[in-house]
């Protein structure tokens, strides 16, 4: 696959179907997200991946915290600002309400919504779960260098097939994942990926979120037109 193919065939899959994966089909994937960029090699990624069983057993304390106690837990780090605003606050609006319209639930209909995001802690029915964190006392230079790392592993899924979705929601509940993987008491727990194949009946996948054309979030200093035009760069 193209990697112009791989990078504009990613999306975040809600749905897999129960086909396994191949611990070795893991690794790969594993060893070529490994390449991400890092700064002076730090190389500040781990990695947990949990299927089988010991997926099955994470998943129902997960959602056993998630739907009883989850008040009582929270992430380790800020994903998100304290205060929205525009335009990210309309950009977050439009995925949510476009997720739950494929979905065909209402917006006032809170417990389907909820049911919804409970499915995060099935990993989406997908196969596999991988489990990312970071050391807690290297600084912001290694979340980027995580960031390339995490992208990496999802772009090396689609050239093996596969579909991904990278999830925030499990960082919330650190403390139930240290009770099954072995997560160093100095790392933070950045957030969860379910691996697997696609569900392509499912209507949450038919989902296509929008991106900002080149010229709303890019500016040009220093090109001519006649360097830029598509029929130079042929």
């Amino acid at each position: 696959m193209h990697v112009d193919a791989a990078i504009r065939s990613r999306k975040s899959v809600r749905r897999f179907l129960p086909l396994s994966i191949p611990r070795h089909v893991v690794e790969h994937i594993l060893q070529v997200a490994a390449r991400a960029p890092s700064g002076n090699n730090v190389q500040p990624w781990h990695v947990h991946v949990v299927s089988g069983q010991a997926k099955q057993a994470l998943c129902a304390d997960l959602h056993t915290a998630a739907t009883t106690q989850a008040e009582q837990h929270s992430a380790e780090y800020h994903y998100y600002p304290d205060n929205w605003f525009e335009p990210y606050q309309g950009r977050r609006r439009a995925v949510g309400f476009d997720l739950y319209e494929a979905l065909g639930i209402e917006r006032d209909d809170l417990p389907a919504r909820n049911q919804q995001m409970l499915r995060n802690y099935q990993f989406f029915d997908a196969p596999v779960g991988v489990l990312i964190s970071l050391d807690r006392r290297l600084n912001t230079g290694s979340f980027m260098d995580l960031g390339m790392f995490i992208q990496n592993i999802m772009l090396a899924a689609r050239g093996q097939g596969l579909h991904t979705c990278a999830q925030a929601a499990f960082a919330w509940y650190h403390q139930i994942v240290r009770r099954h993987v072995p997560l160093a008491d100095h790392d933070i727990l950045v957030c969860g990926i379910a691996l697997g194949h696609e569900d392509r009946e499912a209507p949450e996948n038919r989902m296509e979120t929008p991106r900002e054309q080149v010229a709303n979030f890019a500016s040009f200093h220093g090109f001519h037109e006649r360097e830029a035009s598509p029929s130079t760069l042929a």
